[in-house]
């Protein structure tokens, strides 16, 4: 079976962890200097590499060539060419085990987790534990895991990993180093899937790869996933292929709609409205576009040197049309706009008539 991209381009050594400079810098600083802790939490947005983080913890921890070889330990990184690096890489290492808590969250999974934690490892100097979607488990679940996480072992470490933090208890929280895994900015996933689209000989055109990352809403697996899944078609990727295929509106399209209504020209809005409910585009999902995109260009209005900020997130093209609308934007009147969009947004998810609530959003503010 082949294998997914995000998988075939999961890093593979710290440095290759993009978007995530500070906690790379902290983790190869304490493999340097032998201090790598018992128990970790990472958390963050999805797709950002915590679970890659944890693996790289658990390579970095028993990789032969760090523990022989004293000018290569300077770097904090795993060799990924000894037994334990290539095991973990293939996942075929005994002594990392991985814990989805979505489907493993009861007080049971956890006293088995107790038992094999008295266990040697199997063959390499840590036993490790990953516990993803940590936030899942039940009350009792916690309970049982606080005094193992507490103190553990010398040969354990404990990786927990969540996208919420806030649901976790303060107990478990205060016995863990504590990373956040930052979302990542649309200019680094460009870089990324540009280069997988060029390696993978996948012939797309430079917005297409755009729309691909912005569709990630960052997170590089998302955006990987779907590299992956549409260059099956076999056609020359395209925003229009894009469209077409997801239902999603492209950031160009998002961008002619607004100035249409920031315009205030409320017949020609209602036309490409329908227009767009026509051609079977998922209109929740163009709302919540243009609710993200009027929220910037209100952003920017009261603030221009956001447009700093926004460079990391948008295309040169994508903020210039930021900036233009910026400077049309009625802030009185635009802000009322967006909160009747927010309203709409909501009633949207849960009728049957989508498009309604959107038009009735747009006649409210420009009639």
């Amino acid at each position: 079976m082949r294998l997914a991209l995000y998988r075939k381009y999961r890093p593979r050594r710290f440095e290759d962890l993009v978007g995530q400079e500070a906690t790379v810098e902290i983790l190869q600083n304490a493999a340097r200097l032998d201090r790598i802790a018992h128990a970790y939490l990472f958390y963050g947005a999805r797709g950002t590499g915590k679970t890659t983080a944890a693996r790289l913890v658990a390579k970095v921890a028993n990789c032969e060539t760090r523990q022989t070889n004293v000018a290569f330990k300077k770097t904090g990184e795993p060799c990924n060419n000894c037994r334990p690096c290539k095991e973990i890489d293939a996942g075929q290492a005994l002594d990392l085990v991985e814990i989805d808590a979505a489907s493993n969250r009861g007080i049971d999974e956890i006293r088995n987790i107790r038992e094999s934690v008295n266990l040697a490892p199997t063959s390499y100097p840590y036993k490790t534990f990953v516990i993803d979607e940590v936030h899942m488990l039940t009350r009792d679940a916690f309970n049982a895991l606080l005094k193992t996480l507490e103190e553990p072992p010398s040969h354990v470490i404990f990786i927990l990993a969540t996208t919420e933090y806030e649901k976790l208890p303060p107990t478990i929280v205060s016995r863990t180093q504590k990373f956040h895994f930052k979302r990542l900015p649309l200019q680094k996933i460009i870089q990324k899937i540009s280069a997988i689209a060029v390696a993978e000989k996948i012939d797309a055109e430079p917005q297409a790869l755009e729309f691909i990352a912005a569709a990630g809403e960052g997170s590089f697996r998302d955006a990987e996933s779907l590299l992956d899944q549409l260059s099956a078609s076999g056609d020359k990727l395209s925003v229009d292929l894009i469209e077409r295929n997801l239902g999603r509106i492209g950031y160009a399209k998002v961008t002619s709609f607004a100035e249409l209504i920031l315009s205030g020209n409320l017949q020609t809005s209602l036309a490409h409205l329908s227009d767009i409910y026509d051609n079977g585009y998922n209109l929740v999902q163009f709302n919540k576009e243009l609710i993200h995109y009027l929220r910037k260009v209100l952003a920017l209005k009261f603030d221009p040197s956001l447009a700093a900020t926004f460079q990391n997130e948008l295309t040169s093209e994508e903020l210039k049309a930021l900036k233009k609308h910026a400077a049309i934007i009625d802030e009185k009147r635009h802000i009322a706009l967006l909160k009747s969009l927010i309203r709409a947004y909501g009633e949207m998810r849960y009728s049957p008539f989508a498009i309604v609530p959107l038009e009735i959003a747009i006649v409210e503010n420009l009639f």
